[in-house]
């Protein structure tokens, strides 16, 4: 049979040959329907629950039909303040543990066990030196632009909310950073299609959780007693848990001064 078939094809004019084209990737946006069916997966108890219909466009500017860039926005910012809070609630135990690393945090001699002996976590941000701030920031800066600017689809545009590109094109011109940011040894690209959507639902409940954790901590820091559970667990903070800069960052950051002295028509807690 395929000698019949090789052979009626030698007997056929020669088709024309046009020049391969690269085929279309297929942009794929979450409907309305998509985050109902995910949230009876994430809580069979709540369900879907959007009092001030965000996912229907409310307050939003959608991209695309059926408000699918705004569900993107929605979805990609969720994942990522779920990341952050559970990044900060495990940060916040162990630097309320005293854990910190050894040596000198600047050259001028600081040293970590000097930032660890300020208070709890937000006495010892306080305490870091303006400059190893500015890093801090410096680097966050640098994440989101990557995260924004470097994917082959935007997650407002068909693109995986809560994806963050690869930091190859960096590393083939200059050898760093040596690992990616997300999925660094390569964990997850060998699961399986059932495992990664798990995998994705374990994450939301967690950084659903660890959103409210952290909060709980910062709550408790700055009026002791507001969270029973955690009385006299968490130092005491007297300082302003939201203020990117502190009362020592004055003299070289223009307009802290007037930040702190500023109290606002809520007053102070």
């Amino acid at each position: 049979m395929l000698s019949l078939s090789v052979a009626s094809l030698s007997f056929a004019p020669v088709a024309h040959v046009s020049s391969p084209v690269a085929p279309r990737s297929i942009i794929v946006m979450e409907t309305k329907a998509d985050l109902e069916a995910m949230a009876v997966k994430l809580n069979p108890i709540v369900k879907f629950w959007d009092p001030l219909g965000m996912a229907d466009g409310t307050g939003m500017t959608g991209v695309g039909g059926d408000n699918a860039g705004s569900i993107g926005w929605l979805r990609h910012a969720e994942i990522k303040h779920g990341r952050v809070a559970m990044a900060a609630f495990v940060g916040f135990c162990v630097q309320s543990n005293g854990i910190h690393w050894p040596g000198s945090l600047t050259l001028s001699g600081v040293t970590y066990d000097q930032i660890a002996a300020a208070g709890g976590p937000p006495a010892q941000w306080d305490a870091l030196p303006t400059n190893s701030k500015w890093q801090i920031f410096f680097l966050i800066a640098f994440l989101e632009l990557w995260s924004e600017c470097a994917m082959d689809k935007h997650y407002m545009k068909g693109g995986k909310p809560g994806a963050f590109p690869s930091f190859a094109p960096i590393r083939s011109e200059i050898g760093h950073p040596p690992l990616d940011l997300f999925d660094p040894f390569g964990f997850s690209k060998n699961k399986t299609p059932e495992q990664k959507q798990r995998g994705l639902l374990v994450e939301l409940n967690n950084g659903r959780l660890a959103q409210l954790g952290i909060m709980a901590f910062v709550s408790e820091a700055k009026v002791p007693g507001s969270v029973p559970a955690l009385a006299g667990k968490i130092a005491p903070y007297s300082g302003e848990c939201m203020a990117p800069w502190a009362a020592g960052d004055a003299a070289s950051v223009p307009l802290v001064k007037e930040m702190l002295a500023w109290v606002g028509p809520w007053g102070t807690i």
